[in-house]
């Protein structure tokens, strides 16, 4: 007989009693450590090659406190679409709030997007098949989940920051 099996019979507790003493703490660990540390989580699909897989990479998922305020232009990001609530995707953070972007730069005619206070603009690394804030437009904070740090399986590998300083002078001209 298991040491628990013995402690029960020890104090008499029955099923009920070691499912309240057991599973329930347990359940409330694991969504403590979900909701305010980290998850992990799936990601498929042809958004974000060559950073993942199109055949799937299982990602973590930082949130633990204060992580909005360490986001950066270049980060990883998971957040629910805003045109289906119950699809989460992970796309590149480019632009934070009062940052000014250019929709299409390969348009005749581009046009640019201020992005508003409480909003990102987050876009797929594989720009010609990548549906986000080119269709979404900005992005609400409150939308984004937690930052990606790792990939766990099935290559893993820190996801690093993937922001790139170009140098050069940029004018509104």
């Amino acid at each position: 007989m298991s040491w628990l099996g013995q402690k029960a019979r020890q104090y008499g507790a029955t099923s009920a009693r070691l499912f309240f003493y057991c599973a329930i703490p347990s359940a409330c660990f694991i969504h403590t450590v979900f909701d305010y540390a980290g998850e992990i989580t799936p990601s498929y699909g042809p958004s974000m090659l060559p950073t993942l897989n199109m055949a799937g990479d299982t990602l973590m998922i930082e949130r633990l406190p204060g992580w909005r305020s360490r986001l950066r232009v270049g980060d990883l990001v998971a957040f629910t679409t805003p045109y289906d609530p119950g699809r989460r995707a992970v796309k590149r953070l480019l632009a934070e709030a009062g940052d000014t972007v250019c929709v299409d730069p390969r348009s005749k005619h581009p046009a640019f997007v201020q992005v508003p206070k409480g909003h990102v603009w987050l876009q797929g690394d594989n720009y010609s098949n990548s549906t986000d804030s080119r269709v979404y437009g900005p992005i609400p904070l409150g939308l984004l989940h937690g930052r990606v740090t790792w990939c766990v399986w099935p290559s893993p590998r820190r996801i690093p920051n993937g922001a790139e300083i170009i140098p050069g002078r940029f004018s509104d001209s």
